[in-house]
């Protein structure tokens, strides 16, 4: 279950911000991590929001642009949906650089905890989720966040 997802299937608009290097982890739990299904992730932000023209909520601090789409089409491929979308508001926020994979692993995701026990498992590096098991299935996908296996880090 993907509340983003589901979000876009129904109402057909969504927004993508791109998030600047100075986005503090904080940043990506509340947005990125946090159920939308749980809490309005937006109720009592300290971050600066706008509506875009498509009348969707986005970030406005810490990201150097945004972009608003409306659907045109979706492609069923299983364990992902591949929306087709005509870009319907597009803005530079900032002129800093955009927060890439590697800067969030080497930069801003906190270092993992030391280990608990000798329980083998594998950890999503995108949302930490734990899979228990010495071997993590090639095809493996991440329950959560749907990304695949090679996403997923060997716990220490």
């Amino acid at each position: 279950a993907n509340h983003t997802h589901d979000m876009i299937q129904r109402t057909g608009v969504f927004n993508l911000s791109i998030l600047t290097e100075s986005a503090p982890f904080e940043l990506f739990q509340r947005f990125g991590f946090q159920s939308g299904r749980d809490v309005n992730k937006f109720e009592g932000n300290p971050y600066e929001i706008r509506t875009s023209d498509n009348g969707l909520v986005y970030l406005n601090q810490h990201a150097n642009a945004f972009i608003s789409g409306k659907v045109v089409d979706a492609l069923d491929y299983g364990t992902h949906t591949l929306f087709v979308a005509e870009v319907t508001q597009a803005q530079t926020l900032s002129a800093e650089a955009s927060v890439t994979y590697a800067y969030y692993f080497d930069h801003i995701k906190p270092k993992p905890a030391p280990k608990q026990d000798d329980k083998p498992g594998w950890v999503c590096k995108i949302c930490g989720y734990v899979y228990e098991g010495e071997d993590l299935p090639a095809d493996y996908i991440c329950p959560l966040c749907k990304h695949p296996a090679a996403d997923f880090e060997k716990l220490r």
